[in-house]
């Protein structure tokens, strides 16, 4: 790694005893508050179930995150290592699976050339992969009893890479000033239809019809990271059906939800959420991360006119939304990978293509956890699952026990955690002390890789992508910046 990248924040590793990690926070006022120790498994808030207004219930309060590991096939298809990832998340102890993975209801909306895209030709492929997860879960734990699988449905929007690594084929709600020049489109680029929004709607409603039969619990209608669903909300300045009120700006939701109601009667559905949004940042002085300059920024949804500060009042505004439709599982997360990655996922060591954090992490990682415990206060009925807890490292199941204590959150959500440590949650259910030669240090791997055309995974400690050619390619690519 080059000098301009060595860590200007102390590791997690180096806070061996919770009196190190009090004496750090309270030093850099950051409250964010954990416990000392942690309960009995028979005790612990980790194994406490959850009941849903369907009658089903998830068997604990752990869960695990959509995922993509740009490792498909280009028609769409699980590879081996698609199914290597799936197996983690079967055997991770995790009873609710939020979506598994990215997965894009058309070609034309794929995040890169190797996303997973349920249709009919691929159909058989995800029965598959559900299989595949009962089958592993009952290896590990003798029953699937108290797992809900959902898989996580996509259209990547101003993201789209359907042919090409490296080339976008964008699809834009509006010209947004910042990110078209960013992202390199002109200011007049192209706007979607009305017509085509009805169309994409229709894939929507086509592929969660494919997942019930599937046999999938739920469809996650996803509204984060800066994809279609998010980009709908902050269309203020787009004219028509989809855009400028906040109620055209959900007609998208309202509209896909209509459909899946009709089309596929009984699948439930959930929605992980960017709850808060904010100026794209970019490389500074050092490499360190500072906003883009402008004087007002209209385009961020849950944040203030600033563009650096935040505000909930729309964020709660859809909430109520969703819980009106039906809806009652929301995985909160926030901003987009693409243009704010310090606010999505905290993280010492940025991806190739991002910068250095401007604050520390765990600054970071209270904003998720205040934002989430905010919306949990505000909707009771809604199962709230919480995200942002990877950099806590060790310290993890510390945090998620008091947030589950103080009913911050209903469930704690894991991501590129289990990429390296897929036991991580079960070991956390069963009281085992932490296995820390596994545990993700959040080098960004996982997301360099895939940034330039490589297949995502844990390099650094999963000996799968370790011992691999695209390791020494990845290898080669992180030295030459």
């Amino acid at each position: 790694m080059s000098e301009k990248y060595k860590p200007q924040f102390p590791r997690m590793a180096q806070m061996k005893t919770a009196t190190d990690l009090r004496n750090y926070l309270t030093t850099n006022h950051i409250d964010l508050p954990f416990d000392d120790t942690l309960l009995s498994p028979d005790e612990s808030p980790f194994n406490k179930p959850i009941q849903l207004k369907s009658g089903k219930t998830i068997g604990n309060s752990l869960c695990i995150l959509p995922m993509e590991g740009w490792d498909g096939t280009t028609d769409g298809r699980p590879t081996n290592f698609t199914r290597n990832r799936w197996k983690k998340f079967a055997v991770s102890g995790a009873k609710l699976l939020f979506g598994c993975e990215a997965v894009a209801v058309c070609h034309s909306g794929k995040a890169n050339p190797n996303q997973l895209v349920l249709n009919t030709d691929t159909f058989e492929d995800f029965v598959a992969l559900r299989q595949l997860i009962l089958d592993e879960h009952t290896q590990a734990f003798g029953n699937t009893d108290g797992l809900v699988i959902g898989l996580q449905l996509t259209h990547s929007g101003r993201f789209c890479k359907p042919n090409s690594h490296k080339k976008f084929e964008s699809k834009i709600l509006y010209s947004h000033p910042i990110l078209n020049g960013k992202f390199g489109m002109p200011a007049d680029y192209p706007t979607l239809t009305d017509e085509d929004i009805d169309q994409i709607i229709q894939h929507y409603v086509d592929a969660a019809v494919l997942a019930q039969k599937a046999g999938f619990d739920f469809v996650d209608v996803k509204h984060c990271h800066g994809y279609l669903g998010h980009e709908f909300l902050s269309a203020f300045s787009r004219e028509g059906r989809y855009g400028g009120s906040f109620e055209n700006r959900t007609r998208y939701l309202r509209n896909i939800v209509a459909g899946i109601r009709q089309a596929a009667p009984g699948l439930e559905m959930g929605i992980r959420l960017s709850a808060v949004d904010m100026l794209p940042f970019k490389k500074g002085p050092s490499s360190t991360g500072v906003p883009e300059e402008a004087d007002q920024y209209p385009f961020a949804f849950g944040g203030q006119p600033n563009g650096l500060s935040f505000d909930l009042r729309e964020t709660k505004a859809f909430l109520s939304l969703a819980e009106s439709l039906g809806i009652q599982i929301i995985c909160i997360t926030a901003g987009s990978p693409y243009y704010n990655p310090h606010l999505t996922r905290p993280a010492l060591f940025p991806p190739s293509d991002g910068y250095l954090p401007p604050e520390d992490p765990l600054i970071g990682v209270k904003r998720h956890l205040d934002i989430t415990n905010e919306l949990k206060q505000a909707f009771p009925e809604l199962v709230i699952i919480g995200s942002g807890y990877s950099y806590l490292q060790e310290w993890l199941p510390n945090v998620a026990q008091y947030a589950l204590r103080n009913n911050m959150a209903d469930s704690i959500g894991f991501g590129r955690m289990v990429l390296s440590y897929p036991t991580m949650p079960a070991d956390m259910a069963a009281g085992k002390a932490m296995v820390r030669n596994l545990i993700c240090r959040t080098f960004s791997d996982c997301t360099t890789a895939p940034r330039n055309g490589l297949i995502s995974g844990c390099y650094p400690l999963d000996p799968l992508y370790k011992k691999s050619p695209e390791a020494e390619q990845l290898k080669a690519y992180k030295e030459s910046v």
